[in-house]
């Protein structure tokens, strides 16, 4: 939700603690020139320039001067509200910005840091708890999210490598011929490999365990290329790449998974002949970029929304050669996240997909102490 800019809560009980000061200040004068009426005249209430000075001499006090003490307190307790209503705010606040700094580490995905307000119990400190509590109840139910996902698909790896065991014996058995079954059981296999190695993939994305260090976007792009270029032959496209050198820091396994779905997908997911992908690298301010276009059909704005769904497919997916599983871009965005870099997807004008992958970049700094 958007909202327009306005005055911070620090600011405003700043004005308005000076505020009451003031407010406070002019009743009591209000009540002396009510109780001191008849014994001075009404004028002497009016602060006047060249009465300031002798104002800072209690034996020139009188009610000549009266009115310019009035306004020299005035100015003091706006002075004084001003300064101690800032501090006071800043001090009544502080509890806030913790709480705050702590929601947006938890947006961004990190659960396990707990705000552990000191001090004794007020409203707070109460608000700082139960929050701490839910930092704590959410992290152990993704943990065991993950836990669960990591531990399914490692018990799926056996009995489907039995599967595909046997029916490689059975396809190679020279005394018993094939069947259409038989390659429809491979195929189906094969498919339930892939789904349960990219989920112990996602799983381990999600949990953000890996090993850091540096990378160059552009020679990743290259290896994804030519590990590729077979498929891309057999589909009929052309890959072009171009770019600069394009440091991060991440894991090469991830980010090479990273990109070679990228290119995967803008193999598969395209024209029947003659299509074209687009491989380019690069700086842009702080960040390396890798963007991967491909051509193809015209893709409307909400079916481009859903593709980094899990289990999500775009047109044709399901009718291709390598259609993958579904979770393709849903990879890519969870390493893209891991690594705190962002993905973005665009449908191109002329037809196709643009998919822009930026990540923090290495800075020189960096660079050479690495």
């Amino acid at each position: 939700m958007e909202r327009r800019p306005g005055m911070s809560v620090r600011l405003k009980l700043t004005l308005s603690y000076a505020g009451f000061l003031m407010l406070a200040w002019l009743l009591i004068i209000f009540a002396a020139w009510v109780f001191l009426a008849r014994s001075f005249p009404l004028s002497s209430f009016v602060p006047r320039l060249e009465n300031i000075p002798r104002a800072f001499n209690p034996s020139n006090f009188g009610p000549s001067v009266f009115g310019a003490a009035v306004a020299l307190v005035l100015v003091f307790l706006l002075v004084f509200g001003l300064v101690g209503g800032w501090l006071l705010a800043g001090r009544m606040l502080a509890p806030l910005s913790r709480i705050t700094h702590a929601t947006r580490q938890a947006a961004n995905g990190s659960l396990a840091h707990r705000i552990e307000l000191e001090g004794s119990k007020d409203e707070f400190r109460e608000l700082a708890d139960a929050f701490d509590a839910m930092l704590a109840r959410l992290e152990a139910h993704v943990a065991a999210q993950q836990r669960f996902a990591a531990n399914a698909s490692h018990e799926l790896r056996t009995p489907l490598a039995i599967t595909q065991a046997l029916l490689d014996v059975a396809r190679n058995d020279p005394s018993r011929e094939s069947t259409v079954l038989d390659e429809r059981l491979r195929a189906v296999n094969v498919r339930a490999i892939e789904l349960t190695e990219a989920l112990l993939l996602l799983s381990r994305t999600d949990q953000r365990t890996f090993t850091r260090e540096q990378v160059d976007l552009s020679l990743l792009a290259e290896e994804a290329v030519e590990t590729l270029v077979p498929l891309a032959e057999k589909h009929g496209v052309a890959l072009e790449t171009s770019g600069d050198a394009a440091p991060a820091v991440g894991s090469h396994a991830l980010l090479l998974q990273l990109t070679t779905n990228l290119v995967h997908n803008a193999i598969v997911h395209n024209l029947p002949a003659h299509g074209v992908v687009q491989i380019s690298t690069g700086l842009q301010g702080r960040n390396a970029v890798l963007t991967v276009e491909n051509s193809g059909d015209r893709l409307a704005p909400q079916l481009v929304a859903t593709l980094t769904e899990p289990f999500q497919r775009g047109s044709r997916r399901t009718s291709t050669d390598h259609a993958g599983v579904g979770l393709g871009l849903a990879i890519v965005k969870s390493i893209a996240e891991a690594h705190e870099g962002t993905l973005t997807l665009a449908a191109r004008e002329t037809g196709g997909l643009r998919v822009t992958v930026e990540l923090p970049a290495v800075t020189s700094g960096r660079r050479h102490g690495s």
